[in-house]
Parts: structure tokens; C-alpha cells; sequence
């Protein structure tokens, strides 16, 4: 696509502004701090497995099991914090669960990067394994009873306050956790070899290889990286939620998917934008919590999505191929 105006970024951030603009005239007080704090809080786990799905589908893949990793390293981490130091400071069990999910993510890099085997077929059989296997041999009861530190990071704040109109706001420090995996991700691809050889093998496998890139090795990278991503993104999901639900996060592929390709990345690899993923994680979140608030019943809040998706991958393809037509 050529043009600002035509660019999926820009094409998100209208919608989203059209969205704000119905939902306020609906509810005047929709654009309050507390909104706000409500749809940055809800957009902290989306955002950062959002950039994980991103970084898969620049490098040409497509992962859907990373709402198993994270979920699994999360309960595998709490299990184990509780069973052996439950007195572990938080970052330490942030770290193993980042650990585990890394782990996890490299049983997919064996199979994807070590076997050759296509990356929608093995996650879609380790998203059932890891669920299975943490249902089967872990445990599947929602555990409440959280270790001390994963309960007082919970209560850690950027800010917080009343407004005049007695409403309660409050930015967590989960928000730091999103603010960093974004930094570290946009470092990685825009300023590192390594993250222009995953654009590399994204757009063409083969001219990769030509150029001496090791197309195995960044693949497995790829996918490490987004486990870790899951484990981080799984452990801050339940220590905000105050509960270890194996059960969590299910049917969530759906909504960060959507939100990757909302924000411009090609399901074909080689292309997409912080940025733009960011707007699309951003809208998915306007979705699933306002749409009641202009009026549309939450049943249809997967239409919605659905809807999203055609319209963010069907518009450009639409463009491209009217493009190519004139240049015909």
C-alpha cells in the first residue's frame, strides 16, 4: 500500500476515534480517567502477547498456542512457588515463568526450525498438548490463595486517585511490563541483524538462505521469544486477576490475532508495525468492553471481531490487487 491515508495504522486509528466519538455521544461520561485506566489495564496482557503474534507473523509464521504458554507457565509457577518458597520475591517468579514459557516456546522451535513442519499445524497440536498436559498432570483447580508477592504486585501503582466525580483510577505497574516488551521488541527488529533477517525470512525463505542468513536459528529465536513473551504475559494475567485459573485466557487467539492484523501484519510474513499493532490491540479492547456502552449487545462482540479481521486483511488485499491491475 502506498499513501498515508491508505495505511492500516491510519485506517485504525479512525476507526478508533470514530468508535470513541459514538460511545461518548451514548455515554457522555465514556472518556472519563477511569475509562481510560479501565481499557490501559485491560490491554497490558492483549498488548504483550500481541507483540509476540507479531513478531511470528513478520517471520512468515503463525503461532496459536501462545494462550497455552502462557497460561501453563503461569500455573506451573504458581504450583511450584506455593509447593517450595512461597515466600519467593515477585520478580523471581515473574523470571521463572518467563523461563517456563520459554521453554515451551522452544518445544515449537524444535518441531518449526529443527523438523521443518508447518508453524500453524505444530501450534496448533502444543496449544492441545500444553493444555492437556496442565489439566492432566498439574492441576485444573482455580487457586485463589496466591503466593504474598504475586498479591502485592497486584497492588503496585503507577498512580492512583479519585476524580471529583468520586470515581477510583489506577495505572498498575503491569503497565511498565507492556511499556518494555514494546521497547525491546521495536529494539530487535529495527535496530539489531537479528531482527532484519526475521523481515528477511518473512519475505522470502530462500532468498534468506542465499544471503547467509540461518533461517533455523532465528526461527528457533522467533519462537523462545514468544514463549517468553507468554510466560510474562501469563504470570501478570494472574497476579492482576488475584487467581491461578488454568482455565484463563482461552479463546483469547482469537482477539490477538486480530489485533496483529488489524495493525497491518501480512499473514505471508515480512511485514509489520509496533505501532500499528498497538492501534489494533487498542480497538480489540474498545470492543470487548464498550460495545455495550453504544448499545450493541456483548453476544456480538466475536461478530464484531470477525468483522475486524475481513475488513483489516480483505481492504488492503482489495488495494494491492487494484494496484497491481493498473500497473498491468
Amino acid at each position: 500500500m502506498t499513501g498515508v491515508l491508505t495505511r492500516n495504522e491510519t485506517l485504525v486509528a479512525v476507526v478508533i476515534a470514530l468508535f470513541c466519538i459514538v460511545a461518548t455521544a451514548s455515554d457522555p461520561n465514556f472518556l472519563t480517567v477511569t475509562t481510560l485506566s479501565d481499557l490501559l489495564r485491560a490491554s497490558i496482557v492483549l498488548g504483550i502477547l500481541a507483540t509476540g503474534a507479531m513478531l511470528v507473523l513478520i517471520s512468515g509464521g503463525i503461532d496459536v498456542s501462545f494462550t497455552a504458554v502462557a497460561v501453563s507457565a503461569m500455573y506451573v509457577t504458581t504450583t511450584l512457588s506455593l509447593a517450595l518458597w512461597p515466600d519467593m520475591p515477585w520478580y523471581l517468579i515473574f523470571a521463572a515463568s518467563i523461563l517456563v514459557g520459554a521453554g515451551l516456546g522452544a518445544i515449537n522451535g524444535i518441531f518449526i526450525a529443527g523438523f521443518g513442519l508447518p508453524t500453524l499445524i505444530v501450534t496448533l497440536g502444543t496449544l492441545s498438548v500444553f493444555r492437556g498436559c496442565l489439566l492432566t498432570f498439574v492441576g485444573s483447580e482455580r487457586i485463589s490463595a496466591l503466593p504474598p508477592e504475586m498479591r502485592n504486585f497486584s497492588r503496585m501503582m503507577i498512580a492512583r486517585g479519585t476524580t471529583e466525580g468520586g470515581d477510583f483510577y489506577a495505572l498498575p505497574w503491569a503497565l511498565a511490563a507492556l511499556a518494555l516488551v514494546v521497547f525491546l521488541t521495536a529494539f530487535i527488529l529495527h535496530k539489531t541483524m537479528l531482527g532484519r533477517s526475521i523481515f528477511a525470512i518473512g519475505g522470502s525463505v530462500e532468498s534468506a538462505r542465499r544471503i547467509g542468513i540461518n533461517v533455523r536459528r532465528i526461527q528457533f529465536f522467533v519462537y523462545v521469544y514468544v514463549g517468553a513473551l507468554a510466560g510474562l504475559a501469563g504470570i501478570l494475567q494472574g497476579s492482576m486477576g488475584r487467581m491461578a485459573d488454568p482455565f484463563s485466557l482461552v479463546g483469547l487467539e482469537l482477539s490477538v490475532i486480530a489485533a496483529v492484523v488489524l495493525g497491518g501484519a501480512r499473514l505471508v510474513g515480512g511485514y509489520g508495525t509496533i505501532t500499528g499493532t498497538l492501534l489494533g490491540v487498542a480497538l480489540i479492547v474498545l470492543v470487548q468492553n464498550s460495545l455495550i456502552v453504544i448499545g450493541i449487545p456483548s453476544t456480538w462482540q466475536s461478530v464484531t471481531i470477525g468483522l475486524l479481521i475481513l475488513l483489516g486483511t480483505g481492504l488492503p488485499a482489495f488495494q494491492a490487487k487494484r494496484a497491481a491491475a493498473r500497473a498491468g
